[in-house]
């Protein structure tokens, strides 16, 4: 979790605040009719295949599809585009810090994530309604992330996310302001094992509608993943 990421603390509120009012608006009761539908068709007991969110995708890179989603404030849009920009600045500056904590040459896993045009980077923006019944649905089922860097951030007064430490769930608690950082299944490949992927989830709440933003920076699409030399050197060594 890191509060000193340099990005400021009211552009986050207006982030949060946008979000909501998107939420409201546009999306809400498209979620509550879903529910309805499977309720209908008499699935409400059998819901462990779906998960209690409402979200939407944004492209950031290689190209930016911001401006094909539905029903987005211009305002909205122009706040996401710097959004996506001060994370994607963020992201980029981490890899360099793994390297010197793993003791590999600095740039190395820029260079495993570039490919021939580039990283990926995404935006998944995640809204987690009150569950009547959380105790037969998840907000977002266990999983590990597949990519390379994830950046979370939370909802600074709703809870909900776990992380799976020592066959236990653990709360990751919110905290207004922070980034949380995950890394994902290629990266554990890339630093043969140094970095682990760690599962998670999100618990459904009867109290409270809980928002996510989950930025995911991952290797180019035709970049080739494998361990790095280096460090299967210092395995034999070892």
């Amino acid at each position: 979790m890191v509060l000193n990421h340099g990005i400021p603390h009211d552009f986050l509120d207006t982030v949060e605040r946008l979000k909501k009012e998107h939420y409201k608006k546009s999306m809400e009761q498209r979620f509550k009719e879903l529910v309805a539908t499977k309720a209908m068709e008499g699935l409400e007991a059998e819901v462990t295949d779906m998960d209690w969110e409402s979200t939407f995708h944004l492209r950031h890179l290689p190209q930016s599809n911001i401006s094909e989603i539905p029903d987005l404030s211009d305002e909205y849009m122009k706040v996401m585009k710097e959004f996506a920009l001060k994370l994607e600045k963020l992201a980029e500056e981490l890899p360099d810090f793994l390297c010197e904590n793993l003791g590999v040459e600095k740039g190395y896993l820029k260079k495993a994530f570039y490919g021939a045009e580039g990283p990926t980077f995404g935006i998944k923006v995640a809204n987690y309604p009150p569950c009547p019944t959380p105790d037969k649905i998840k907000g977002l089922r266990a999983l590990t992330d597949a990519g390379g860097i994830i950046l979370l951030l939370q909802d600074p007064q709703v809870g909900g996310l776990q992380l799976l430490k020592d066959d236990e769930w653990v709360d990751v608690p919110p905290l207004r302001h922070s980034v949380v950082i995950n890394l994902g299944d290629q990266l554990e490949v890339i630093t043969n094992g140094k970095y682990k992927s760690v599962e998670h989830r999100v618990v459904a709440q009867t109290d409270g509608a809980r928002m996510l933003i989950a930025s995911f920076y991952n290797p180019g699409s035709d970049a080739v993943i494998y361990p790095a030399p280096a460090l299967l050197e210092k395995a034999k060594e070892d």
